[in-house]
């Protein structure tokens, strides 16, 4: 059974945290903006994330991710996902002065250098190209570096972790969208992917993966998690697991803290190295949050959390941003 104790991670005290920023691989906050709920510019209308509370909280890099929903699957998916490019192109050019888009790996580089909080687009669910490989260059020239290939549906690419009694894997069209994301440079996301479409892109892709908002199955048996093989094969990728916030990932009653997070965060480094992990919050696509981490404003929080369990300030730079940074340097073009 898993003890934190068991890690050899340094128990140095960490004095100085000033220079650490966090990047989250997912919040699904642009639903709100594209319906018109908040403009997502300050902490007025409730949600969970906004560009106050992000800095607040300590964010140099949000991905942004574009949830299509289940009532335009499958004839206008295609549309809707066009609708969220242009809502999240929109809501950078409203905000230039505060953020920039994401596209590059001197961009990427860029991040520690300016006020500026990145935004990285981030399609979940590969029901925006339909059945046409073509699609994936338009939305990479629309901005778009990341795609989740799944929700938990099947599509063309693949089937979903709510497909249950689906043992199926990529199918003939989903190992060219592997091939075709390898080349352009776009991040593959497996979140959301049946066991059976995971293996067959970790033994496909020659570029490492993201699972963006993910958990460890062993210490919650919940479908949408991660067993020790599939975590331990990120890692051998050189992927990164986003640690997801939603307290039903976290545990079984449902009821989480920031030490559920916690918890999850050491049993990746544990089993996969330190090097694996991330934080991937699911803010704004989660209806309850983990005690402690409410909204982003109070990201920063795991920081001290972290010291507190042993990490080093190395350590702690790689979970809260430096993993994401290298893997998207590895990735991006």
């Amino acid at each position: 059974m898993f003890s934190r104790e068991s890690l050899n991670f340094k128990k140095n005290g960490v004095k100085h945290m000033d220079n650490i920023w966090i990047v989250d691989g997912h919040c699904d906050s642009l639903g709100d903006y594209i319906n018109s709920k908040r403009d997502l510019m300050g902490k007025s209308g409730g949600g969970h994330w906004d560009l106050v509370r992000a800095r607040e909280g300590k964010i140099g890099l949000q991905f942004f991710a574009a949830y299509i929903e289940s009532d335009y699957k499958p004839y206008l998916a295609m549309q809707r996902g066009l609708e969220y490019i242009e809502a999240a192109l929109r809501f950078v050019d409203q905000n230039l002065e505060q953020v920039f888009l994401v596209k590059t790996n001197a961009d990427i580089s860029h991040l520690a250098k300016t006020d500026k909080i990145g935004i990285l687009l981030n399609i979940e669910g590969g029901e925006i190209i339909g059945e046409s490989l073509f699609m994936l260059d338009i939305i990479y020239r629309l901005g778009v570096r990341s795609m989740g290939l799944t929700w938990n549906e099947r599509n063309a690419i693949a089937d979903g972790v709510g497909e249950t009694n689906s043992k199926g894997g990529l199918s003939k069209f989903g190992h060219k969208v592997i091939s075709k994301m390898n080349e352009l440079g776009m991040l593959i996301d497996v979140s959301h992917i049946n066991q059976a479409g995971f293996w067959d892109v970790v033994g496909q892709t020659s570029q490492p993966i993201v699972a963006s908002h993910s958990c460890v199955k062993r210490i919650c048996n919940h479908p949408r998690n991660l067993d020790d093989q599939q975590i331990k094969a990120l890692a051998d990728v050189k992927g990164v697991i986003g640690v997801n916030f939603c307290p039903e990932f976290l545990n079984e009653t449902g009821q989480a803290s920031t030490e559920d997070v916690i918890r999850h965060i050491c049993y990746i480094a544990e089993i996969a190295g330190v090097d694996t992990v991330g934080i991937g919050s699911d803010f704004d696509g989660i209806t309850s949050t983990p005690h402690g981490l409410e909204d982003v404003s109070k990201m920063g929080g795991l920081i001290e959390k972290l010291r507190a369990v042993g990490f080093d300030t190395a350590e702690i730079q790689k979970i809260c941003y430096g993993n994401f940074v290298r893997l998207l340097k590895d990735v991006l073009k």
